[in-house]
């Protein structure tokens, strides 16, 4: 009954109670365990007192032989009380984790009562001082196994535990209920869920032997592994001391839980694989589906059999013309290759003969800049000089006079020039015909410095640009004298040029740059007067803009970069800055990269004399 309301006082409603639930109550615990053995024989409390006492004076047997225990004690080093069996030292070692706390108390107190110091002396034993007697390890026993926390550690890794996991064996798989029951029990004891589901026998259910795999690959262990920490953190002189200290303990326990949980992953691995029910399951699951696919099978096998059998004939037949036309292919691509790799020999050995001669004839080089350039024009007379031009100059080379043998590789030197020249001017009037073709009628004529602005204004002045063809045609005029080229005749003859990009702008760039650099030579020497605003060349502008100049390097050039690295050495601050400055057209990348492009053709030189005097000795 709620109390009644006084003046002044309301009853208000917060909330409504919840339905009442019936719940089952079982008591539990060793008070209860007395009571009821108190009702069950009739006795008083002080009857069953006596009797407690009479049962703790017969479990002394569950001690270890005084003798034994005594002598294991003597030996041991107290200083090394952390490596000593504590279960041992306290006289449980055939309890051990299965020991009360009760029962190591009374073990504890049997131990200081005949060990304690002050009971040896009064005996007239020899005792140590301090922590050198070995009652330092009975001490250090009970505040170990006597603190949950410390005893859960230290049976974490009891000696006397058996890690040992079953192999996969024919022995195991045969008596495989012995064999993996007692290892399963002995490790069931680390889960914190207290359930832990039996391996089971022939007889478990699919469902059974499910959850019992289930739960050992999902199993979660309490063992910890804080007990071999090799250094404890409160023996830091500092902080940072000490944080070091457990980070160093954690990483170790870290590495050998894992090591725990692996061993755990074999265990159930190796169970699971010396299972014979695992195997019978998967019989029977697949003899439901092979039965359900038997008759399916069956019922398509004759039509698949018949259709195979066409199949197989027209394959056949397919197989044996295409095995002929492919063996008619072989002997040919045989005859070919066999024709192929003697040309190939012979001519590697014409190479290899105009290479030998020469380069004991010192490739006929007066300085090293000419002998750099003989070598390079070896290396073009190799690649280009077909089977029989190399004979006919290996012929030559053979003859026994240097001075003839020179004039012979200078001729040829000289026609492959020509040639590669020829062919390149050639391609070049082709073009330029092409794009004055019928097709191309009514097209004006462009000079070389038109098509040299033109090239510069169509990256002045990139697509997107409002008007960009009229525009592009008024700065050819303005700088063309005489230039009456359109917008019209301007777009014609870019796309020429886009088209003949390959040829057509390399010309014109390397006439535009030669007339530059004649230009400044003469301005130089005092032939002619500079003009105060003088127009930013082509490769001035390219240099500018991407930092480079892709025109091919002059001899002009050449000389000119090989005296400014002699000016230069590596010493100089800034070297490749003055270097650039002393080539007008060239940047400081343009340098840097034609040295690396000279070094490796120096190398590739030298490998090649060391390789051909390796051969000769």
């Amino acid at each position: 009954m709620l109390p009644v309301a006084t003046d002044g006082q309301t009853t208000e409603v917060f909330g409504k109670l919840s339905n009442p639930l019936i719940l089952e109550v079982e008591p539990v615990g060793r008070w209860f365990e007395a009571y009821s053995q108190r009702l069950q024989n009739k006795h008083s409390v002080s009857h069953h007192s006596r009797s407690s006492s009479s049962s703790s004076e017969s479990e002394t047997d569950i001690y270890d032989d005084d003798e034994f225990s005594e002598a294991l004690l003597l030996g041991l080093d107290p200083k090394e009380w952390k490596h000593q069996d504590h279960y041992a030292v306290l006289g449980l070692k055939n309890l051990r984790y299965k020991a009360t706390e009760d029962q190591i108390k009374r073990a504890y107190k049997r131990k200081v009562l005949k060990h304690h110091p002050d009971k040896r002396k009064a005996r007239g034993l020899k005792v140590k001082d301090g922590e050198d007697d070995y009652f330092t390890c009975i001490t250090r026993a009970y505040e170990v196994l006597g603190t949950p926390s410390k005893r859960r550690a230290y049976d974490s890794v009891d000696p006397e535990f058996d890690d040992s996991v079953p192999s996969v064996t024919a022995h195991s798989k045969e008596d495989f209920y012995e064999t993996f029951t007692p290892v399963f029990e002995r490790n069931a004891r680390w889960s914190n869920k207290k359930r832990v589901p039996p391996l089971g026998d022939d007889n478990s259910t699919f469902d059974e032997v499910n959850d019992f795999y289930g739960f050992w690959y999902e199993f979660d262990s309490w063992r910890e592994y804080s007990y071999l920490d090799e250094e404890e953190k409160e023996k830091g002189e500092n902080r940072d001391e000490r944080r070091w200290i457990e980070k160093q303990n954690k990483a170790a326990r870290q590495k050998r839980k894992k090591e725990e949980v692996s061993r755990i992953r074999l265990l159930v691995d190796n169970s699971y694989a010396c299972d014979p029910r695992i195997q019978k399951f998967k019989d029977e699951e697949k003899e439901k589906k092979l039965a359900a696919k038997r008759a399916k099978q069956e019922a398509a096998r004759l039509k698949a059999e018949e259709e195979e059998r066409v199949r197989r004939e027209a394959e056949e037949e397919e197989r044996r013309k295409k095995q002929e036309e492919e063996d008619k292919a072989k002997a040919q691509a045989a005859a070919a290759k066999k024709e192929r790799e003697a040309q190939k020999k012979a001519l590697k050995k014409e190479r290899k003969t105009m290479r030998t001669v020469i380069k004991d004839y010192e490739y006929f080089a007066s300085d090293e800049k000419e002998r750099l350039d003989y070598m390079t024009e070896v290396d073009k007379l190799a690649e280009i000089l077909s089977l029989t031009k190399l004979q006919s100059l290996n012929e030559s080379l053979n003859c026994g006079d240097k001075d003839k043998a020179k004039d012979a590789f200078l001729k040829h030197v000289k026609e492959v020039n020509d040639g590669i020249e020829r062919e390149k001017r050639e391609q070049i009037e082709a073009m330029t015909k092409s794009s004055g073709s019928d097709s191309n009628k009514g097209k004006k004529t462009w000079t070389e410095e038109e098509l040299s602005f033109l090239i510069k204004a169509v990256n002045l002045f990139p697509a997107g640009t409002k008007d960009r063809w009229e525009v592009i045609a008024k700065f050819i005029g303005q700088h063309v004298t005489g230039s009456n080229k359109n917008a019209k005749d301007v777009l014609g003859k870019a796309k020429d040029l886009q088209k003949n990009d390959s040829f057509l702008k390399e010309e014109a760039q390397k006439k535009a740059y030669e007339k530059f650099l004649h230009e400044h030579k003469a301005a130089a020497s005092g032939m002619q007067d500079v003009p105060s605003q003088r127009m930013e060349s082509i490769a001035e502008q390219q240099i500018r803009e991407t930092g480079t100049n892709p025109a091919p390097w002059t001899s002009d050039e050449q000389k000119l970069l090989e005296q400014a690295l002699k000016t230069f050495n590596a010493s100089t601050p800034d070297r490749w800055e003055r270097i650039a400055e002393c080539l007008p057209l060239r940047s400081k990348k343009d340098c840097m990269k034609r040295y690396k492009e000279l070094c490796e053709i120096v190398k590739a030189k030298k490998a090649a004399q060391e390789a051909a005097k390796g051969k000769k000795t």
